[in-house]
């Protein structure tokens, strides 16, 4: 069934690995926008993460042992690394911590997930955070779909959107991303941003996504209208990521033309 689906998503998944926004980031200022827009699906990654951890373990005490041992394994191991990984440094950061500091590193503007998460912090509804938000509809649209997939509260649909919407596809894409920039910007000192994809697509190939994928299989089994629905989740996951990458191309080849 996994391979079934992989081949059902070919076309999302093409448009994506072969999205015009790759090619179309040609200066410091296009590469910050893109930062600026990504780091929000950096953010919220954890949030899918941390929902299947809140489902498949306990987290909270007095503590006894809840649900499938080899869920509870593959959920926590994902963790481990995602929350707490080794940086460029040699020191421990979450792989967002990792990404804000390759935009600090980079120029880019960190005023719009700062003060968004400010408001997370403060305890306001997240839907009515990303509603009130000035961000871009490309932004809040991805974000959306996100927290109504985790307020769903269904374990193979949220396990879904984080498998197939995210850790199977990332290695193939990040590599796209990574290889177009680094044609366009061969003197650019890129260390924090690439040792970021890198990581990312080193775990996700030979770690994580194998990972992931047997999480569905064990959450699925034999339930036929269970993969139906991991199959939608998966499709919509992946037409929201190509609408927050359509939303960062058309602010590039629109907002960032360079002057004549």
């Amino acid at each position: 069934m996994i391979e079934t689906i992989n081949h059902s998503l070919k076309s999302q998944k093409s448009r994506l690995l072969n999205h015009p926004l790759y090619n179309e980031i040609k200066s410091p200022e296009h590469l910050r926008c893109f930062m600026e827009h990504h780091v929000f699906a950096v953010w919220d990654f954890m949030s899918l993460l941390k929902a299947l951890q809140e489902r498949f373990t306990k987290t909270t005490t007095p503590w006894y042992p809840v649900g499938n041992p080899e869920i509870r394994y593959l959920v926590n191991e994902i963790v481990l690394a995602e929350e707490s990984d080794l940086n460029f440094f040699g020191k421990r950061q979450s792989h967002f911590e990792m990404y804000l500091d390759a935009m600090k590193n980079s120029g880019a503007n960190q005023k719009k997930i700062d003060d968004f998460l400010l408001q997370v912090i403060h305890g306001t509804d997240i839907f009515l955070v990303i509603a009130v938000s000035e961000l871009p509809q490309s932004i809040k649209q991805f974000l959306k779909f996100t927290f109504e997939i985790i307020s769903e509260g269904k374990p193979h649909k949220i396990a879904a959107a984080f498998t197939f919407g995210r850790e199977g596809l990332i290695p193939d894409m990040f590599t796209s991303i990574i290889k177009k920039v680094h044609q366009n910007f061969p003197e650019e000192d890129l260390k924090l941003f690439k040792y970021y994809f890198d990581r990312h697509i080193e775990l996700d190939a030979d770690e994580h996504g194998p990972m992931a994928y047997k999480m569905i299989e064990e959450l699925c089994g034999e339930d036929a209208l269970k993969w139906t629905e991991v199959k939608y989740v998966s499709r919509d996951a992946l037409n929201s990521r190509a609408e927050l990458w359509d939303g960062i191309y058309n602010e590039i080849i629109t907002e960032l033309v360079p002057e004549s």
